[in-house]
């Protein structure tokens, strides 16, 4: 998949500098640029706290098993055969459900993520076309991919890209009535990934 990136983006580069004219190129980092609006770290602040909701349910699974498998450690020894053996299946249950839940968790929790990210996406998006038709660019490099092998100079628009940003109303997040203020932030550059979940869940 790699591979075919590299083939694409090299193929871009190529169709760029051979189709007669020169075109007018600029890139920028879509990872600084999304990293920095403000409406992301409102986004990344959801996530979490959805995160720990799912795992406030799990630690809540887990303190039962450990309760009844310490009930059944005291008390194994005055079982008759069928206790024993219901008790065994009711903790093998249990686990079974505490592992389904982890796993759905992550699922769960990457899918929320992704819901709150897209509409933050499509704002950058739209900013970086503003800017490109406003400035005469025909192609736009995303600097961030990482699979660029080789592109003929360009322009940086990442600040102008930003300046746009910030007269565009805020990008409104899917389960969230608070966006005043969000386009008002300073954006930055530093490039960042979201945040994974610590504890329940696998990251």
């Amino acid at each position: 998949m790699k591979i075919q990136k590299i083939i694409v983006a090299a193929g871009l580069c190529l169709s760029i500098t051979t189709n007669g004219l020169a075109q007018k190129i600029a890139h920028l980092s879509l990872d600084s640029l999304v990293s920095g609006m403000p409406e992301t770290k409102a986004a990344r602040e959801q996530a979490q706290n959805y995160l720990k909701d799912l795992e406030k349910a799990m630690m809540s699974m887990e303190q039962e098993l450990q309760t009844k498998y310490n009930d059944y450690l005291a008390n194994e020894a005055t079982m008759s055969d069928l206790v024993k053996r219901t008790k065994q299946e009711e903790l093998q249950s249990l686990q079974k459900r505490i592992e389904d839940f982890r796993a759905q968790a992550q699922q769960d929790y990457q899918a929320k993520y992704q819901l709150l990210i897209t509409p933050i996406l499509d704002k950058a998006k739209k900013a970086i076309e503003m800017v490109a038709k406003e400035n005469g660019y025909k192609y736009v490099l995303d600097a961030s991919a990482g699979f660029i092998l080789y592109s003929e100079p360009s322009d940086d628009i990442l600040p102008a890209v930003k300046k746009k940003l910030e007269t565009m109303p805020p990008a409104s997040l899917p389960g969230s009535n608070n966006n005043s203020g969000a386009n008002q932030e300073k954006t930055g550059t530093k490039s960042t990934t979201p945040s994974t979940p610590k504890s329940g869940t696998k990251k």
